[in-house]
C-alpha cells in the first residue's frame, strides 16, 4: 500500500477518505487527550509540569491501513488547581502517512486569533471546524490551555506564482486555546522535514508567542530547533520564559537523540522546554521531558516497551527572574586561551549521520588529546577508572555544513564510544558502555555562542547534573568524580550566518 523509506514512515497513502471517516479517526485520538485533561485537571499541585510518554498504539481502520494514535504523549505545566497547559505531540491527532491529497480531509480552516474566536461557543463562525471546536470545549470545561498539533489549509490562486496546483496551501500547525477555549496561538511550521510531503513551506517566519499568568510563552515544531527562524528568534528576541515544543522525532544515535537534544537545547538557551514527543519504538520515537535552563527536571526515554508514563516535576514559571538562572557562556574561551596537546597518533575519519569527523584514539586510560577540522580544534583531558581491552573511544572534530535532510552548518565536538574495537565503526550507533570515565574536560574553538552540551550514558541515559557542570569558558568538565560509563560527550555548535535560507529545503533523499 505504501512504499517504506529510511524512516520507516510510508512514501505515499494511496487511499483517501471522507470527512466523516477522518473526523472519526481524529476523534479516537482527541478521547484520549481529554481523559488526560480530566486526570490533570483534578490535580492538586503546586506549579507542578508533567509530560506524558503514553503508548502510541497502531491498528488498520476500516482495512485502510491509517494509523491510530490511541495513546500519545503530553506536557503539562500545572498550578494549584491542577494542570494550566497541556501540549500533545506533533502528528498525535492524525498521524503522518499522508500525501497531500490523503491528508485533505483531516484539515481546517485555522484563522488568525486576532479573530478573538471561542470555536466551543461558536463553532460555525468559520465554517467546519470540529476538531478546533472539540479542543476549544476540552480547554473551556476544564479550564486549562490546550496546545495541539493539527493541519491547516489555505486557498489561493492563479494570481499567486507560488500557489500549489491543487490550489491551496497546507500547512503543519500548532495551535492554542486557553482556558476560557479562546484561540490564542497559530503557528505554523517554518522547516519542514524531508518525508513532509504533504504540506507546504511558510511563505514567511512566524515568531508565534502568547502571554498567560503563569509566564511567557513561545511554540514552534520538531526540526524547527534546529533553526534560528524561529527557534532562536522566539527566546532571544522575544524573551519567552518556556518553549512548548510539539515532536516527533525519530533517534538518531549518537548525537541526535530526544532527549540528550533537547535537554541540551533548554540549557544553552537558557530557557524552559516542554517536549511531548511521540512513543513509537519500531520507529525508534521515544523520548519526551521538560527541561529547565539550569537542570533536567524529568523525563522519561524506553526503548524497550510500547507503554510510558506520566511525568511530574517543579518548574519556575519566569526562570530569568531567579537567582539560579544560568549565567551566559563564552564556549571559546578556554579552548583559545591553551596551545593543543600533541599526540604521535595519527587522526582517522568517520561519520556521523552522514557528516565525516576528523578522530583520534584514546589510547590510554588517562590523557590528553586535541583534534582539529578546519577551524575548529576540541580539547580533551580525562581519566578512565578501568579502561576494557574490547571498547575504543575516539575524540572527534566536525566543522562543516550538513547536508543530507536538510542543510545547517555545524561545529561538533564529542568524544564517543565505538560501536566495536574497529575504528571504522566510530560514530555509529551504540547503546551500552562498561568503561567509566572519572574525570573529563572538553571543549572548542567555537565561532558561535549557540553550543549544546550532551552526555549521554549506557542505555542512552542522561547523567545527573550532580556529576557535571558547564563552566562559564566553555569547558563540558566533570565534578563528582563519579566513574560514569559515558558513551557520548558533545558540544554541538550551531553557527546560524552560515546556513542555507531554510533548514528542510536542502536536498531531500528518499529510498
Amino acid at each position: 500500500m505504501c512504499r517504506m523509506n529510511n524512516f520507516g514512515h510510508c512514501g505515499r497513502t494511496e487511499t483517501p477518505v471522507s470527512k466523516e471517516e477522518a473526523l472519526l479517526l481524529m476523534n479516537k485520538n482527541i478521547d484520549v487527550l481529554e481523559n488526560a485533561v480530566q486526570l490533570a485537571a483534578r490535580q492538586v499541585l503546586s506549579f507542578l509540569t508533567l509530560a506524558g510518554i503514553l503508548q502510541r498504539k497502531f491498528e488498520t481502520w476500516k482495512e485502510r491501513g491509517y494509523l491510530e494514535f490511541v495513546k500519545d504523549c503530553f506536557a503539562r505545566t500545572c498550578f494549584e488547581q491542577g494542570a494550566h497547559i497541556i501540549v500533545t505531540p506533533e502528528d498525535g491527532i492524525y498521524g503522518w502517512v499522508f500525501t497531500r491529497e490523503t491528508i485533505y480531509p483531516y484539515l481546517e480552516d485555522i484563522p488568525d486569533p486576532e479573530v478573538n474566536w471561542i470555536p466551543c461557543t461558536d463553532p460555525q463562525r468559520f465554517g467546519y471546524t470540529p476538531v478546533q471546536q472539540r479542543l476549544s470545549c476540552l480547554a473551556k470545561d476544564n479550564s486549562i490551555y490546550v496546545v495541539a498539533n493539527i493541519g491547516d489549509k489555505k486557498p489561493c490562486n492563479a494570481s499567486d506564482p507560488q500557489c500549489p496546483p491543487d490550489g491551496r496551501y497546507q500547512y503543519n500547525t500548532d495551535v492554542v486555546f486557553d482556558s476560557e477555549g479562546r484561540l490564542v496561538a497559530r503557528y505554523h511550521k517554518y522547516n519542514l522535514f524531508a518525508p513532509e510531503i504533504q504540506f507546504d513551506f511558510p511563505k514567511d517566519s512566524e515568531s508565534v508567542t502568547f502571554e498567560t499568568p503563569f509566564g511567557k510563552f513561545g511554540i514552534f515544531t520538531c526540526f524547527d530547533i534546529f533553526s534560528h527562524t524561529p527557534a532562536v528568534v522566539v527566546v532571544d528576541e522575544f524573551q519567552v520564559d518556556s518553549v512548548l515544543y510539539p515532536v516527533a522525532w525519530y533517534n538518531t544515535l549518537p548525537l541526535l537523540s530526544a532527549v540528550p537534544f533537547h535537554s541540551a537545547w533548554a540549557r544553552a538557551m537558557r530557557v524552559n522546554l516542554l517536549a511531548a514527543n511521540t512513543h513509537n519504538t519500531s520507529m525508534h520515537m521515544t523520548g519526551s521531558g521538560i527541561y529547565a535552563p539550569e537542570a533536567v527536571k524529568v523525563y522519561h526515554y524506553d526503548m524497550e516497551t510500547e507503554s510510558g508514563q506520566l511525568m511530574l516535576s517543579e518548574l519556575k514559571s519566569r526562570p530569568r527572574s531567579e537567582p539560579t538562572y544560568p549565567a551566559a557562556v563564552d564556549w571559546s574561551a578556554y579552548a583559545r586561551s591553551v596551545k593543543p596537546f600533541l599526540s604521535e597518533q595519527s587522526n582517522f575519519p568517520g561519520m556521523i549521520y552522514f557528516d565525516e569527523l576528523t578522530f583520534i584514539e584514546l589510547k590510554r586510560n588517562t590523557g590528553n588529546y586535541t583534534v582539529c577540522q578546519k577551524d575548529l580544534c576540541c580539547h580533551l583531558t580525562y581519566k578512565m577508572s578501568e579502561k576494557r581491552t574490547d571498547e575504543v573511544y575516539a575524540l572527534g572534530a566536525f566543522d562543516g555544513l550538513h547536508t543530507v535532510e536538510g542543510q545547517y552548518y555545524l561545529q561538533i565536538c564529542t568524544l564517543l564510544k565505538c560501536q566495536i574495537s574497529d575504528l571504522r565503526t566510530c560514530g555509529e550507533p551504540v547503546g551500552s558502555a562498561f568503561t567509566k570515565l572519572e574525570e573529563f574536560s572538553l571543549s572548542g574553538t567555537f565561532a558561535t555562542r549557540y553550543v549544546f552540551p550532551q552526555i549521554i550514558l549506557s542505555g542512552s541515559q542522561l547523567a545527573p547534573e550532580r556529576h557535571y557542570e558547564v563552566l562559564r569558558d566553555g569547558r563540558l568538565r566533570s565534578r563528582s568524580r563519579t566513574p560514569l560509563p559515558v558513551l557520548v560527550l558533545a558540544l554541538y555548535g550551531r553557527v546560524f550566518d552560515k546556513d542555507p535560507p531554510r533548514l528542510g529545503q536542502g536536498p531531500r533523499r528518499f529510498e
